[in-house]
């Protein structure tokens, strides 16, 4: 094995890598220990005490970097809502009322941009684009050739940029720049909102293409706060501010006043005097500032104090109209570094409590640096904004006091005004800013001009429960999956057998690695990528350990014959990888949240099973019998001629196959456009909920409908017993698909709540229903798919699918030469995705098990399209190779013997793989039992279709095979030396 240095430097670095990740997760899990000890399992005080550390030092490597549990949970794999709970939702950024605001036009006032908004906002909802492209091909349909330099030339900020000269594609050039700032703007504004959510690990991720925010909260407990968070606009306020020496005696006061008496004994002498008790303030901030400023509080005791300024005790000691609010960033000490401490300010509320001055007065905000002032941020106001403004910073001018700048009720910054009042609509706010800071603040303030309100068009809630319910059955599947491949792997293959296993230990330890390396979020489909990964792991040891086999049968020396076999394997483990990685590239980018997920977890096992079967077998094998002079077994005795000297006629078969596959999939087609599929909501939108009653309950299917169909007004649901449970039931309707806004999922739920409260007897609490760890009739889980994101998927579906055959043609006929191979490989594969849909559609009805068509089973079927391109590449492979080897027999004499040829690498291979899936199928959780079934029939399906499909294709629309040069012929069929393939 020729670079051998440079395989054990790779693994070297492998092996660093995965230690190093083994550190940091047995430091993550020190602390979490320590915090659930100290906090005697109180979840409340769990999840505060880890909001205390996220920014702390908790451990450090001496001398290169120090980690803060934030740190350390980053580079964590993390439990997605399916296997921890919680919710998840894909928002997508409103730009109708944004491009309204900056054409300064109320509705109403020019009728054609009215409805070029109104027809972008429905057209949206049936196309795969952003909002202002769509926007600019309304525009365009119906304004006779009117510009909307016309529309937008009114806005001041843009008089730099737009005229009423300007052409449509010119203004929705500078447009789009805006809209992309509002749209990041938003994203980056949610990471921020989603922290006060006490969320470990969120995952938020943006698809500007089409304005979707992704957002993943895995162990959220209040659904509703989350989804205020993610769907209010940003709340900026400008206020005025008490000064410290204002408040501060009536806090002292009544800090003394609620101070607890010291302990005594029973002779009335001081217990301690040694110690002196706090006060209620005291004990929580540390009282004591300058200006607005009136102390700083732990990060940790912010939540405590503000319950704190609640209580009307202590309104009593301080002025009636005063706010106390805390800021948005950490203190920082007199050498940079952040501390765990925020300052406190008392604000001037006024009468009513309403800020004199709101966000909507912003038009333009921007960095700039003046002698004077330093860094800071420049503002442009609108409407009555500069003359409040004028009258605000006047009297903070006379008085010498401060203006707090507060956004989402945290105060950003509380500037002085120095120089005299500010009037004119132009102010500069300053504050000892970074260049970076004053960019934040920037922003901020635009994105409180800008109400891009997000609307949540797709939600999903699990159950804690549920989740460790799927974890415990997920990992169940994948370790009796493993012991059968194990199992196999050394009865079939003996010693060799032993280096798959140790090279398929190392696999799942770099999978690992490099997951938790990109802080990944491990989902069920993840999971079940893993489980699938396993299986097809062995496929190149089991094609490098096939060949070596045949090798041995023709009188080679085992390390001639271990050589040879290896680098004779070289091309079809390539070819096959890459048409799998071209599927799952496909998938990935197509796909959404836990299917995304899945395709990166089936990239890095790709990559990762061709890296442990090809190199470190390759290096292990070696060591030991060229190294240490010692045997390996590649077979038993009961399986040493297993699958040898076939002379089965393959082609001969084609006919029956033909018209076998011809049955069924005509079979499939009917019912395909008579009964259809199990759409599931991601396809046809609508709310889906599984309810799982109190033990004792006795209901059925019909008694929910007939509950619900009143309380849905007359819209009968789709229910299901779930996964043969007789308490637990999936419900599925599209009641509240024309309902608009972000309360939609509220008032779907009081309607089913209204339902099942009547059917289990009228004492069911709407909030203890919605609460998936209470303990009778109860929500556990619950997923709800607008119409736009339900278009999307089949839109996004119908690509993927289209995409993937159609890369897979272009790499089979780049690979071969031939277009015969690739129409043979795409019809197979067309072949394998109507054979599959056909028996999902026929059988739906009465399987015990649900079979909807979703993500899930998208993913499926594109890993069936890998999968199935696996199998068919090696034949072709062998197929090639044998053109040039064998030149005297007609094609469908060598078609055969080349199918012979490979018949034990597709079985064995198809064999451990349906092993892992089968377990996937018997163990999953009834949400994978759907996507495990898809697989195990695409699997077998695209084995038989690799040698009675795709083989067969190649031969009936191929005049003949022959090799490039002209060889020598034989009467017989003599093997020439095979050419490295």
């Amino acid at each position: 094995m020729q670079g051998k240095g440079i395989v054990k430097a790779l693994f070297a670095i492998l092996l660093l890598v995965t230690v190093y990740q083994v550190v940091l997760w047995f430091q993550t899990n020190r602390v979490e220990k320590r915090g659930m000890a100290g906090c005697d399992n109180d979840m409340a005080c769990y999840s505060e005490y880890l909001d205390s550390v996220s920014s702390v030092p908790v451990w450090s490597i001496p001398l290169i970097r120090e980690f803060t549990y934030s740190d350390l949970k980053k580079q964590q794999i993390g439990l997605g809502l399916d296997l921890k709970g919680g919710m998840s939702a894909v928002l997508q950024v409103d730009l109708k009322e944004h491009l309204r605001k900056v054409a300064d036009k109320k509705e109403g006032e020019d009728p054609m941009f009215d409805q070029a908004l109104e027809n972008a906002q429905n057209r949206l909802a049936s196309v795969q684009s952003d909002f202002l492209t769509v926007f600019g091909q309304e525009w365009d349909a119906i304004s006779n050739g009117r510009s909307l330099g016309d529309v937008f030339s009114f806005n001041n900020s843009y008089s730099d940029k737009i005229n009423i000269k300007s052409s449509t594609a010119e203004v929705l050039d500078v447009l789009r720049d805006d809209t992309k700032d509002v749209v990041n703007q938003t994203y980056n504004m949610l990471i921020q909102r989603i922290d006060k959510l006490g969320v470990v690990q969120p995952n938020l991720t943006l698809d500007a293409n089409r304005d979707l925010i992704l957002a993943e909260l895995p162990g959220v407990e209040n659904p509703q706060r989350a989804r205020d968070l993610l769907t209010t606009t940003a709340k900026l306020e400008f206020w005025k501010t008490y000064d410290f020496n204002d408040v501060y005696q009536g806090l002292s006061s009544y800090d003394e006043e609620y101070k607890p008496a010291p302990e005594v004994d029973s002779n009335g002498v001081t217990i301690d005097s040694v110690t002196v008790a706090q006060g209620p303030l005291t004990e929580l901030m540390s009282l004591g500032g300058f200006g607005p400023v009136i102390g700083v509080v732990n990060k940790g005791k912010r939540k405590s104090l503000k319950e704190l300024f609640k209580k009307e005790e202590l309104k009593r000691f301080v002025p009636n109209d005063v706010l106390f609010k805390i800021g948005n960033k950490p203190v920082v000490d007199n050498e940079g570094n952040q501390t765990m401490n925020y300052q406190v300010y008392a604000i001037k509320g006024g009468f009513d409590g309403e800020a004199p001055l709101k966000g909507d007065i912003v038009r333009n905000a921007t960095v700039e640096t003046n002698p004077q002032d330093g860094t800071g941020v420049s503002v442009q106001m609108q409407g009555n904004g500069p003359q409040i403004w004028c009258e605000m910073t006047t009297e903070a001018y006379n008085d010498k006091s401060n203006i707090a700048i507060v956004l989402d009720d945290e105060v950003v910054s509380a500037p002085g005004v120095n120089n005299g009042p500010i009037c004119g609509g132009n102010t500069f706010i300053s504050g000892g800013f970074t260049v970076q800071e004053a960019g934040d603040l920037a922003s901020i303030l635009e994105i409180g001009a800008l109400p891009a309100e997000p609307k949540i068009i797709q939600e999903a809630r699990v159950g804690p429960t549920l989740g460790k319910e799927n974890i415990s059955r997920s990992i169940n599947a994948l370790i009796i999956g493993f012991a059968l491949v194990l199992f196999f792997m050394i009865l079939y293959y003996k010693g060799a057998g032993i280096v798959s296993i140790l090279a398929l230990f190392a696999n799942i330890i770099f999978i690992f690695a490099a997951l938790s390396n990109a802080g990944a979020i491990m989902t069920l489909p993840g999971i079940a990528g893993i489980v699938l990964t396993i299986g097809m792991a062995v496929d190149a040891n089991v094609i490098i350990y096939e060949r070596i086999r045949e090798e041995l049968r023709n009188d080679k020396s085992l390390l001639l014959a271990i050589k040879d076999g290896f680098s004779h394997s070289y091309s079809a483990i390539i070819d096959a990888n890459i048409t799998t990685l071209l599927t799952a590239a496909v998938l990935s980018y197509f796909g959404m949240g836990p299917i995304k997920g899945f395709a990166v977890v089936l990239i890095i096992g790709v990559i990762m099973s061709v890296i442990t079967a090809v190199l470190l077998g390759r290096l292990i094998i070696d060591w030991w019998t060229a190294d240490k002079k010692k045997d390996i077994g590649f077979s038993m005795g009961w399986s040493e001629r297993l699958f040898t000297n076939l002379k089965t006629d393959w082609l001969g078969k084609r006919k029956m196959a033909y018209a076998f596959s011809g049955v069924v999939i005509i079979a499939g087609l009917v019912s395909i456009f008579t009964q259809g599929f199990d759409l599931g909501v991601d396809f046809t939108g609508g709310f889906n909920y599984t309810v799982e009653f109190e033990d004792g309950k006795n209901v059925g299917t019909e008694d929910i409908k007939t509950a619900l169909t009143p309380a849905f007004d007359g819209m009968e649901p789709i229910v299901k017993a779930f996964d043969g449970s007789s308490n637990r039931f999936a419900i599925t309707t599209k009641y509240g698909n024309d309902l608009t806004g972000n309360d939609v999922a509220a008032k779907v739920m009081d309607r089913l709540h209204q339902g099942i409260n009547g059917l289990v007897g009228g004492d069911l609490d709407r909030d203890e229903f919605e609460n998936p760890e209470y303990a009778k009739t109860k929500v556990t889980t619950s997923n709800i798919v607008g119409p736009t994101i339900a278009d999307d998927i089949r839109t996004s579906s119908i690509y993927a699918t289209v995409v993937a055959l159609l890369l897979i043609f272009l790499y089979i006929f780049i690979r071969f030469r031939k277009w015969q191979f690739s129409l043979g490989a795409v019809a197979a594969l067309f072949h394998d995705v109507l054979f599959t849909l056909s028996i999902f559609s026929l059988c739906w009805k009465f399987m015990p098990f649900s079979m909807e068509i979703d993500q899930a089973f998208i993913a499926a079927i594109l890993t069936v399209v890998g999968y199935s391109i696996n199998d068919t590449v090696v034949v072709f492979d062998r197929i090639r190779e044998y053109i040039n080897t064998y030149t005297s027999k007609s094609k469908t004499e060598l078609i055969n013997a080349a199918v012979s040829s490979t018949v034990s690498r597709t079985v064995i291979t198809s064999l451990t793989t349906l092993f892992v899936i089968l377990m996937l199928f018997i163990f999953g959780s009834g949400s994978i039992k759907g996507f495990a079934f898809a697989l195990l029939i695409g699997v077998i399906i695209g084995t038989y279709s690799s040698i009675f499909i795709a083989t067969p294709i190649v031969h009936d629309t191929t005049s003949e095979l022959k090799a490039k040069e002209n060889k020598k012929e034989s009467s017989t069929l003599t093997r020439k030396k095979a050419s490295s393939v």
